[in-house]
């Protein structure tokens, strides 16, 4: 049935965990829409139908409703609207939280074309390469105007704004080619922005990457204490959950952040990644805005590195292993009061 449905509506293969259940959304909304219109079709059918079969001159019947009905109808009307949100609203949470063990994938939009950077240092241009079977997080920007990662096989669509970070992630199920197209207009060649997602099994993923040249280190998180080391992330943060100059990393990710302007966030790969580059923008309570900023300092991939070394501590205890020199407040002395001799 779900085979008949999809080609009668001329849609994708579904390929993602996420397919079925939109295209399920997809039927029960267009079916309920259809029935409904059919009832009220078939009503006024038989009201003109009732009206014509009158003898001449006589009064035109007059549909007579009563609060009941009213009620009835407008009870029944409500329930389905709340089914849809119900149904749609359980879906987008799902769709908007990448499990734990997620591959991240830094994913840059530029007119006209996606570049994916991987963890371990690899990229590509306009192919992003994964494994069947295995959650794929990305982290999601532009470099210039309004573009839409959208992979119809995987009913999956996000719109990616310039100077801002998103997270979204799939799992595909079948391995094959599928396009990759930019669902917002984003200028003359706006049609010819186009790319693929190349699922691989996992014998064929684990070939692609012995033919392709990996970045540092193959272990994420400790090359995140690699970068944290060069980049000098260590001179402010912690990562044993003492408090410095900035917040500490341990138990971050995540959590629940609360800003200076009174916002509260969740400290997910979207916020520490635009923590990174525009630090300015979401100031933690507590802390001065002294953060430089990384945006062309950090490497799609560094960035990745770091996100899984504070993502990797998320549960380590608050137990501070060394302890930081207390600052001793500056006392000024009290000004001495001149004394009165006594005369002799």
């Amino acid at each position: 049935m779900n085979d008949l449905l999809r080609a009668l509506l001329n849609l994708p293969p579904a390929a993602s965990t996420f397919a079925s259940g939109v295209d399920l959304l997809h039927y029960f909304v267009i079916g309920t829409t259809m029935l409904g219109a059919t009832f009220v079709f078939l009503l006024a059918l038989l009201y003109f139908i009732r009206s014509a079969r009158q003898k001449p001159g006589a009064p035109t019947p007059r549909a007579q409703g009563s609060a009941a009905t009213e009620l009835t109808l407008i009870g029944a009307l409500l329930t389905i609207f709340i089914v849809f949100w119900i149904v749609g609203a359980t879906q987008y949470d799902r769709m908007m939280t990448a499990p734990p063990d997620a591959m991240p994938v830094y994913v840059t939009a530029k007119q006209w074309m996606w570049k994916f950077s991987y963890a371990d240092g690899r990229s590509s241009m306009d192919v992003l390469t994964v494994p069947v079977n295995r959650p794929i997080k990305l982290v999601m920007t532009s470099r210039d105007v309004i573009h839409s990662f959208y992979v119809p096989a995987f009913r999956m669509k996000h719109d990616v704004v310039p100077g801002r970070y998103y997270a979204a992630w799939f799992q595909a199920t079948t391995p094959g080619t599928f396009d990759i197209r930019c669902a917002e207009y984003c200028g003359v060649s706006h049609s010819r922005m186009l790319g693929s997602v190349r699922v691989l099994s996992a014998e064929d993923y684990g070939r692609w990457l012995e033919t392709t040249t990996p970045g540092e280190s193959q272990d994420l998180a400790a090359s995140g204490l690699t970068v944290a080391a060069r980049r000098g992330c260590l001179s402010c943060h912690t990562i044993d959950g003492q408090r410095h100059i900035g917040p500490t990393w341990a138990g971050l990710y995540g959590s629940s952040v609360k800003l200076e302007d009174g916002r509260t966030v969740v400290a997910d790969d979207a916020y520490l990644t635009r923590s990174m580059m525009e630090p300015a923008g979401d100031v933690v309570a507590g802390f001065k805005p002294v953060m430089p900023v990384y945006r062309g300092v950090l490497e799609e991939p560094e960035v990745a590195a770091l996100v899984e070394l504070i993502a990797s501590i998320r549960d380590r205890p608050v137990a501070p292993s060394v302890e930081l020199p207390a600052v001793t407040p500056v006392v000024k002395p009290a000004p001495l009061t001149p004394t009165k001799r006594e005369a002799p």
